[in-house]
C-alpha cells in the first residue's frame, strides 16, 4: 500500500500503519502545509501524523473532484467490483486494521476486530445496493395531458459529497459514508475525526488500490477541514455522524442543500414485569459499558417494573463490578479508555453532578486518566444531564416503574429518539410499547445496542436527518432524471393512401 507503511510501535508492541503522506487530494497522496499528530488515548504515545488541512487545501480538494468526476469513466459494474474487491481484501487484513483501530481509538482488540468485520459487511452491502440505481417508466398516458408522450427516469449521482465521521467507529462509519456514495457514482471528500484519522486513511488507501479513481475520492483532516468543506457551495450533500450541536453549526455553515445526519441518542430500555431479570441485566451491562459507553446505541436509561427492580439492580451492579477495566491491548480487557482525559473528566463530572443532586451511585465512576470505571446509578433527577443528554461514557441509570404508560412517557421525555429496547414475553405488550416509543428502531427482548449494517438506521427528533444503511443512502445520493419523448402523430393520408402535405 503505497502511502501507508507497516511499522512496529515499541511502546504498545502492536503493528500500526503510519501515513507516508498527509492526505489524498488532487488525485494523489501529498503532504499538507501543516501537520496533526495522532496519539494513543491510553498512554499518549504518538502514532503518526496527518495533514492539518488549510481552507485552501480543502478548496483544492473539492475543486479537483468537482471539475473531473463527470469526465472520468467509471461505470456501475466497475464501481460494484471495486467495492466487492475492497471487502474481500479487508477480510484478509482484519488483524492489521484491528490493531490500528485499537491503537488510535478506545476499542479493545476484540471490539476492533468486530468493527473490521462489520466494515466488510458494509462494503458488500454497498456493492449490492447497485440494484437501487434502477430507474423506471413514467405512465404519461395515464392522463389526457400525457397522451402521445413516452418517458422514463434514471437515477443520477447527486454530485460532490462531504463526509464527516466520528471517532467511535473510525472504520465502519467511514465505510458507511464512502460505500454508498461511491456505488451511486458520487465523488467524496472525507473528513475523519481528528483523534482517529489513521483507520480512515488506511481504508481510503485500500479503496484506491482496489480501483477507485483519484477523481472520485479525497481525504483531508484537521480542525479547519470540516468548516471549509461545509462552506463550499460545490459540495452538494453533507453526510455527518456526530453530535447535535455540531450538526447545528453545519446546518448554519453553508448553503441550502441536502443534509444526512446521524446525531446519537439517549437510549432507553424498558423491562416489563414478565421479563427475565438475568437476561435484562446482561443486556444492560453489555449495552451500557461496551466500548466504554462511547456508542450512539449505548443503553443509558433503564426503566424496570417494580417487581423486578431489586433483582435486576443487584445483577447489573455485580456485572459492572466484574468487568475488567484496563489496556486495550490486553485480550482480557472489557472496558478500555475514553477517547481523551478531557472526555473522561466530563463524564465523571456528570456523575458527580447527579450524585450531588440526590442520585445514588452504586458502583463505579472512578476516573484514572482517560479511564472511568463503569458507573451504575439510581434516583437520577429528571433535570440532570445524565437523564436528559447523551453521556457517551460508561454510565447507566436504573429506575423502577409501576405503570408501563408512564415508563414509555419517561423513555420519550428527551430530545433524541434513536433506538430503544423492550423486554417482555407478551407480544401484544411489546408491539404496543414499540408503537408508542418515538425512536427509529425498537429492539424486542434486546437492548438498544443492536444494529445490522443493512438496516435503515437513524432516529426521530434530534437524533438526526434521514437514515443510514447503504440501500437507503444510495437513493438519497441520487436524483431521478426524466427523459420524455413526444411522439409525432402519424401523417394524414388521403382516401387513396397518399400522404397530405
Amino acid at each position: 500500500m503505497s502511502p501507508v507503511e507497516e511499522g512496529t510501535r515499541t511502546s504498545s508492541e502492536v503493528e500500526v500503519w503510519q501515513p507516508l503522506a498527509g492526505g489524498f487530494w488532487e488525485g494523489r497522496w501529498q503532504d499538507g502545509a501543516r501537520w496533526l499528530s495522532v496519539h494513543d488515548p491510553e498512554d499518549g504515545a504518538e502514532l503518526g501524523r496527518v495533514m492539518d488541512a488549510t481552507e485552501d487545501e480543502v478548496r483544492r480538494a473539492v475543486d479537483y473532484l468537482a471539475r473531473n468526476w463527470q469526465s472520468t469513466s467509471w461505470p456501475l459494474w466497475q464501481r460494484r467490483e471495486t467495492l466487492e474487491s475492497a471487502a474481500h481484501r479487508l477480510t484478509h487484513l482484519v488483524e492489521r486494521f484491528a490493531h490500528l483501530i485499537a491503537a488510535e481509538g478506545c476499542k479493545t482488540l476484540a471490539q476492533a476486530r468486530s468493527e473490521v468485520l462489520r466494515a466488510t459487511d458494509t462494503l458488500r452491502v454497498s456493492a449490492r445496493a447497485a440494484g437501487e440505481l434502477a430507474g423506471g417508466t413514467v405512465p404519461f398516458d395515464d392522463t389526457a395531458r400525457g397522451t402521445g408522450w413516452l418517458g422514463w427516469y434514471t437515477r443520477e449521482p447527486i454530485g460532490v459529497v462531504g463526509a464527516i465521521t466520528p471517532f467511535n467507529d473510525p472504520l465502519n462509519l467511514v465505510a458507511h459514508k464512502l460505500g454508498p456514495a461511491l456505488i451511486a457514482g458520487n465523488p467524496v471528500v472525507l473528513k475523519p475525526a481528528a483523534p482517529t484519522p489513521l483507520s480512515a486513511y488506511a481504508l481510503v488507501d485500500l479503496l484506491l488500490e482496489c480501483g477507485v479513481p483519484g477523481s472520485f475520492l479525497a481525504v483531508v483532516s484537521g480542525a479547519d477541514a470540516g468548516p471549509a468543506l461545509v462552506a463550499d457551495r460545490r459540495v452538494e450533500v453533507i453526510s455527518f455522524t456526530g453530535g447535535p450541536r455540531t450538526a447545528d453549526r453545519i446546518a448554519a455553515g453553508g448553503p441550502a442543500r441536502k443534509l444526512l445526519m446521524e446525531l446519537g441518542g439517549n437510549n432507553a430500555l424498558i423491562a416489563c414485569a414478565d421479563a427475565d431479570p438475568g437476561q435484562v441485566a446482561d443486556a444492560v451491562v453489555q449495552g451500557a459499558f461496551g466500548v466504554a459507553g462511547q456508542n450512539c446505541l449505548s443503553v443509558q436509561r433503564v426503566f424496570i417494573a417494580a417487581e423486578l427492580f431489586d433483582a435486576v439492580l443487584d445483577r447489573v451492579v455485580a456485572g459492572a463490578q466484574a468487568l475488567r477495566v484496563g489496556s486495550k491491548r490486553s485480550e482480557d480487557t472489557d472496558v478500555g479508555p475514553l477517547i481523551s482525559v478531557e472526555e473522561a473528566t466530563r463524564v465523571s463530572s456528570w456523575v458527580d453532578e447527579a450524585v450531588r443532586a440526590g442520585a445514588t451511585l452504586h458502583t463505579g465512576g472512578v476516573r484514572t486518566g482517560a479511564f472511568l470505571t463503569p458507573a451504575v446509578l439510581t434516583g437520577v433527577p429528571e433535570d440532570a444531564r445524565l437523564r436528559l443528554e447523551e453521556v457517551f461514557g460508561p454510565v447507566v441509570s436504573l429506575e423502577p416503574f409501576e405503570d408501563l404508560t408512564e415508563a414509555v412517557a419517561s423513555a420519550n421525555a428527551v430530545e433524541t429518539g434513536l433506538q430503544a429496547g423492550v423486554f417482555t414475553r407478551d407480544l401484544d405488550v411489546a408491539l404496543s410499547v414499540a408503537a408508542d416509543l418515538r425512536v427509529g428502531a425498537v429492539m424486542i427482548n434486546e437492548s438498544s445496542d443492536f444494529r445490522v449494517d443493512a438496516m435503515p438506521f437513524g432516529g426521530f427528533k434530534r437524533s438526526g436527518i434521514g437514515r443510514e444503511g447503504p440501500e437507503l443512502v444510495v437513493r438519497e445520493l441520487t436524483e431521478p432524471k426524466i427523459v420524455a419523448v413526444r411522439r409525432q402523430p402519424p401523417p394524414a393520408v388521403t382516401a387513396d393512401g397518399r400522404a397530405t402535405s
